[in-house]
């Protein structure tokens, strides 16, 4: 070994290289080795397998299949369907023939047999295999076998030795996620590589109780079966040991994030009476209101740092709530912050908080990106000298010039777009500072660890009197004239009315019937409505334009407003009374749930019209479930069964993790075992220093490497 290494260096390899040769020779590796070690990566392999991903040798051992295929069975030939994909066992009986029919086309030929029948195998450009098959040989073929009378054909089929180990036949096989230049038999054999290195390195991170309380497998059965299973079964014991084990980490991850907040000291902010704040209101606040701020004054007179999501309904009444937490701050002296996603947010809720705060002498104010560099100046200079108590602002507020004289409280809507690591840099403009966040977009309870592991919850489980039943119909184009009869009757009563489309322009490679809102605005005002105020609002247009489009709407000065999902969420328009929803089919049910609250916000019955003329049942089914459920958690719920977590959550996980083997859809179960596992493996060990559980540690460590001082 001495002289082979010496020969590489002086051929010129580099020592990494050499010692890479020597590690393989050893057979020792690591989880984090390049994937060039392994034999057959070279630099363009190693390009096309990062674009999967894969760096790493654990990064490869841990690419799971996307399905798989049962080859496991081995039929006679004579047994075999017509058109059935199969495998067989059988002797190459005639050497294969290799022709070439014309330029650019070889043929290979040859004839197999079993003691049932024959079959005629032919392979399309793929000379190579001249030289793998040999005449009297004992291979196993698996393809489609098509029948001529009594005369069996295969094309192109997959072969191994009888009597070398499969991989590829006579077995359960895996199917992978794929890219140019890496097939399923390359990464197959990859994977096979990798395991051989890995099997006796792997860590197990789950404590030695969890895996006995739960049956669970060990990570070497669970690698090498979830890889190559031996039977139905050994894939279902690793399937449920590999899930279990990601939401386990996952779980403990985020809790070891709650429970280091919880034990740092927050600012005691003393809590006023409660009720000299509520008899001010020009409405009665229901009991889950009530209860949420009493939730949130006990957190922020604790001492400890309060982060606390606010989660409820459309229109249940969040914002009263972050008023109260303000208006707590305010009391002590402090100030606030509060961070939305749009400026069309931002300037409403600089208006609701005015609406409710200014009566109580509490002064707010407001900093968007489109700001003058003499308005921005103003805020920033009364902000640092403490004459603000609340900022609202939207991703400006995180600007180096923004600076608080006292931050105690960072509040931020809609959750789902902004991460843990956003929320942690507004939180650092102050010291201790506590965290408020509201979200109107229900999560099934079974899942709020998971997109909201890091925060208590308090959920408005309660709809303020008034708030008026939005009646949802799903319609075709054969109702479009009588729906516009019905905007003309709505807007001769004083209402208004919303249209969303998908699209904001017209595009080539989109299909011609999806509506764009610049094009359906112009159509509506010269076409259908020229007697009537239309106006147009999207997200390309400039901030200023969308607020005065915006502004023009809230004001009465436009009867019908046809606009993107820029008003999904948070826009208050008491007087409109229709939302329509062109192409309904291409939004998620939690969204049409969220367009469908802008509306029935005011004394005025009110309605949702979605319009789609997709055929399939199961399309017009999942919008059929808007008509009869208004319950915002059990349409997310169906929408989370329907579309599948990726779609579901889409960016409302920034800052988790992706999920490499668990499906939220379908595995809630164990997702409840290893909520439990997680919290009471907590209990027993806070920070994790028992040795039995240094290896999930680390895990639990790596989740959120970006964020240095997550633990801290």
């Amino acid at each position: 070994m001495v002289l082979y290494l010496s020969k590489k260096l002086k051929g010129g390899a580099d020592i990494a290289q050499s010692l890479s040769h020597l590690k393989r020779w050893l057979q020792v590796a690591q989880l984090s080795d390049d994937i060039r070690y392994l034999k057959g990566i070279g630099e363009q392999r190693a390009k096309a397998l990062s674009k999967l991903g894969i760096n790493t040798l654990g990064e490869l051992i841990t690419y799971f299949p996307r399905s798989y295929e049962d080859r496991s069975k081995i039929l006679p030939i004579a047994a075999v369907p017509h058109n059935e994909t199969a495998c067989v066992s059988a002797i190459v009986v005639t050497e294969p023939s290799l022709s070439r029919v014309r330029r650019g086309m070889e043929l290979l030929k040859l004839r197999v047999c079993d003691e049932t029948g024959s079959i005629d195998i032919t392979y399309f450009n793929q000379s190579f295999i001249k030289n793998q098959l040999k005449e009297g040989q004992s291979y196993i073929f698996c393809g489609k076998i098509s029948c001529e009378g009594s005369r069996r054909s295969m094309t192109n089929p997959l072969f191994e030795p009888e009597d070398a180990p499969r991989l590829l036949t006579g077995r359960i096989v895996p199917v992978y996620r794929l890219t140019a230049g890496i097939s399923q038999k390359l990464l197959i054999s990859l994977i096979r590589q990798g395991l051989e290195l890995c099997r006796d390195i792997l860590p197990d991170p789950l404590p030695e109780s969890v895996s006995e309380k739960f049956q669970l497998c060990k990570p070497a059965y669970a690698f090498e079966n979830i890889h190559f299973p031996a039977d139905a079964a050994a894939l279902e014991l690793s399937r449920r040991r590999l899930i279990f084990e990601e939401l386990f980490i996952l779980t403990c991850a985020l809790t070891r994030i709650k429970d280091a907040k919880v034990r740092k000291s927050g600012i005691i902010v003393s809590s006023p009476r409660l009720d000299d704040f509520l008899s001010a209101l020009p409405f009665i606040a229901t009991d889950a209101q009530r209860r949420a701020i009493e939730d949130t004054f006990k957190d922020m007179q604790s001492g400890r740092l309060m982060n606390r999501l606010i989660s409820g309904d459309v229109g249940s009444g969040k914002t009263l709530v972050a008023a109260a937490c303000v208006w707590a701050v305010h009391e002590g002296g402090l100030q606030a912050a509060f961070m939305a996603p749009t400026e069309i947010l931002v300037n409403q809720h600089c208006t609701t908080f005015n609406k409710l705060l200014s009566p109580l002498g509490v002064k707010v104010a407001k900093i968007t990106g489109s700001m003058t560099a003499k308005q921005r100046r103003e805020i920033t200079s009364k902000l640092k000298e403490g004459e603000i108590t609340l900022l609202v602002g939207t991703h400006a507020i995180l600007s180096e010039d923004v600076e608080f004289l006292r931050l105690a409280l960072v509040i931020t809507d809609e959750q789902h777009r902004f991460g843990v690591n956003q929320r942690a840099a507004l939180v650092s403009k102050g010291s201790e500072v506590h965290t408020l966040v509201m979200s109107a977009t229900p999560i099934p309870r079974t899942l709020a660890l998971m997109v909201y592991g890091d925060l208590d919850v308090s959920v408005i489980d309660e709809m303020p009197s008034g708030r008026q039943k939005v009646d949802t119909f799903v319609v075709g184009e054969d109702m479009r004239e009588r729906i516009y009869i019905f905007i003309r009757k709505l807007v001769s009563q004083g209402r208004q009315v919303f249209i969303v489309c998908p699209a904001v322009e017209e595009n080539e490679e989109r299909p011609r019937e999806i509506k764009s809102a610049v094009e359906y605005s112009k159509k509506l005002s010269q076409e259908i409505f020229p007697d009537l105020r239309v106006g147009c609002i999207h997200g390309k247009m400039k901030a200023s334009e969308k607020d005065s489009v915006m502004d023009a709407f809230v004001d009465g000065g436009l009867h019908i407003i046809v606009a993107t999902t820029v008003v999904e969420v948070g826009v208050d328009v008491p007087n409109a009374a229709l939302m329509v929803v062109e192409n309904a089919e291409y939004f998620g049910l939690g969204q049409l749930h969220q367009l469908r609250g802008r509306v029935g916000r005011g004394e005025h019955k009110s309605y949702c019209v979605l319009f789609s003329d997709f055929e399939g049942e199961q399309a017009k089914a999942r919008l059929k479930v808007l008509e009869k459920e208004s319950d915002g958690f059990k349409i997310a719920e169906e929408d989370l069964k329907q579309r599948g977590p990726g779609d579901f959550f889409g960016g409302r996980q920034h800052g988790l993790p992706q999920m490499k083997i668990a499906d939220l859809c379908t595995d809630l179960r164990i997702l409840q075992a290893a909520q439990e596992a997680g919290r009471e493996t907590l209990r027993l060990d806070p920070c994790l220093k028992r040795s039995e559980n240094r290896a999930l540690k680390q895990k639990t460590d790596e989740l959120f490497l970006a964020s240095a001082n997550t633990f801290n």
